[in-house]
């Protein structure tokens, strides 16, 4: 490595933050020897400036940064800026200026180096404020400290109030969101996160309005003309596709598969064992669904990559949202023939609603929901995982012992989910009702009974074989009925829904289900031995109190 430039990895990985003399990087100079900026952030990642990665480390140690900002001679706090000056430099001026609080910062030479792509752009012409509160990982000295260096001035007290920028001239980040379906269960608003409804729960297929919902930040405002899918090969080669495109170009592929959120069950982790963090999701952070795209492998294929003799230099499938939401997956999955994964533009048969990513979004079949990137704009390959937080931090698993500091590292992040189930319905049967009748007849019963029913499933496409389920706590165990289902793909990548019914007289206070998949695995019968402070893959046995009633009963999950 010539010596200026290794002065300045070593200076920053040593945590010396000052900026190398000479303006070492231009934005130019300094991407020159990488293919891109995520190439150039992969680099970062290798020499361990960015190891705690997230969506505004990286920026902290950017040589673009360091290189452009103002010198120590120039005085910006002698500067006022009216606000009506201040919008003149929004996303497409020649410059970009923000507000933070009471400054004035002109943030042009962040743009190509910021770490959450040009989604910074949004601020543009206004507060940055807003976004800071949602990205918290920002709130960090050494983040403040960047920032300073590209401050120009104040904004004019006579548009200030009370100190601050009004909020009339704040920009709200989630005015596009779409309006949802009433009956989604509602977890979080800014940003929206709901779970599945019981009663749909209890179908095969998951209508699209009460799909579950999980986002970590705002819905992006995409129009599908002007909307592109980049892929970037590892060499540095580009090719893109519109939804057109995509759709003409390619074999059209349907397959019915789960997604679930790592979070799933996660209030019952915290009930079962102790606090974790994160939303307290119950049992409807999970969703099945039939989607329809193009193969992933194809269109790799197309934009010239040996799909059938992969280099060993390529060992992940980078994806990137619109909304600057990244994830990655090992390249044995995206180009298995077996594996399914799909750039999916239909869900249910139309096209995909906004919460769900239209245009356009990966599929990842029996990969936590979290590696299924919505509003995809950009697939890179690469040798290295994502660098974004969602890959490198949020979602792994660490020891029962292991408190809220973890070494991030030493852990792999989630791809293939454990087995998993749930009870969803556990409801009084009457012999005295004519339509309760025709139900206990199927199950040659006569005298009042109890139904129940719910979900079950595992990652990796391995078929569920048994549903084992309890009426005494787990005292004794019953095999449920694996009701029918459909099987579109290569592998079980859907959720199997099951049904036990048995006289009331046998029914104890509390029920409960433990799945079994093809591998024989099964789930813990507590939570406390793969208890995580994360809360998540929380799959211990589903237990649900019950007590009579001649209705449906009331029980918690």
């Amino acid at each position: 490595m010539p010596r200026l430039q290794s002065f300045f990895w070593n200076s920053c990985i040593h945590r010396q933050f000052k900026p190398p003399p000479l303006r070492l990087f231009s934005i130019h100079v300094g991407f020159r020897r990488f293919h891109s900026y995520y190439a150039f952030r992969s680099k970062l990642l290798k020499t361990g400036i960015c190891a705690a990665s997230g969506f505004a480390v990286a920026a902290v140690f950017s040589p673009a940064i360091y290189a452009d900002a103002p010198s120590s001679t120039h005085s910006p706090k002698s500067h006022r800026f009216r606000l009506s000056e201040v919008r003149q430099h929004g996303r497409d001026a020649s410059t970009q200026w923000v507000t933070k609080g009471s400054k004035v910062y002109d943030i042009t030479d962040w743009v190509a180096a910021h770490p959450g792509g040009d989604v910074i752009l949004r601020a543009a012409g206004g507060p940055v404020d807003q976004y800071w509160n949602i990205f918290t990982i920002h709130k960090k000295k050494d983040v403040y400290d960047i920032l300073e260096g590209f401050c120009i001035g104040d904004v004019d007290p006579r548009d200030l109030k009370d100190g601050q920028v009004p909020v009339e001239h704040v920009d709200d980040p989630f005015k596009s969101d779409p309006k949802r379906d009433a009956r989604l269960l509602v977890l979080s608003d800014r940003p929206f996160n709901a779970e599945t409804p019981e009663e749909d729960l209890n179908s095969f297929v998951t209508p699209n309005e009460t799909f579950y919902v999980r986002h970590h930040m705002w819905v992006p405002e995409i129009q599908e003309a002007g909307h592109r899918l980049v892929v970037e090969l590892n060499n540095g080669e580009e090719k893109g596709y519109s939804l057109d495109e995509l759709k003409q170009n390619f074999p059209s592929v349907k397959i019915l598969a789960t997604l679930q959120c790592s979070g799933n069950r996660r209030r019952n982790m915290t009930e079962g064992s102790r606090a974790t963090n994160g939303l307290q999701w119950g049992t409807g952070a999970i969703s099945n669904a039939e989607w329809t795209g193009v193969r992933l492998r194809d269109v790799l294929a197309d934009a010239g990559f040996p799909v059938n003799d992969a280099s060993d230099d390529v060992k992940h499938a980078h994806f990137v949202g619109a909304e600057a939401y990244g994830a990655s997956i090992p390249i044995e999955k995206a180009l298995d023939k077996l594996g399914d994964v799909l750039i999916a533009f239909e869900m249910n048969g139309k096209p995909l609603p906004a919460d769900h990513g239209y245009p356009m979004r990966i599929v990842v079949p029996g990969n936590v929901a979290a590696r299924s990137v919505k509003w995809l704009n950009r697939i890179i390959l690469s040798d290295e995982e994502s660098p974004s937080q969602w890959q490198r931090r949020d979602y792994k698993c660490f020891g029962p012992n292991v408190g809220g500091n973890p070494d991030w590292d030493s852990a792999p992040a989630i791809q293939e989910m454990p087995v998993q189930s749930a009870i969803t319905l556990l409801r009084d049967i009457s012999a005295h009702s004519e339509q309760d009748r025709r139900l206990l007849q199927v199950y040659g019963l006569e005298e009042d009974s109890v139904a129940v029913e719910g979900y079950s499933f595992s990652g990796g496409g391995r078929r569920i074989v048994r549903v084992d389920v309890s009426a005494n706590g787990g005292s004794s165990w019953h095999q449920a009925e694996l009701l029918p289902d459909e099987r579109r793909g290569a592998k079980a990548w859907a959720w199997r829904r099951w049904r036990w019914v048995l006289p009331r007289s046998q029914a104890g206070r509390t029920f409960v289900v433990k799945a079994v998949d093809e591998a024989y695995n099964t789930q813990p019968d507590h939570f406390e031995p793969h208890y995580n402070f994360r809360g998540n893959l929380a799959s211990a046995w589903h237990r649900v109190g019950y007590m009579s009633s001649d209705r449906v009963s009331s029980y918690q999950t």
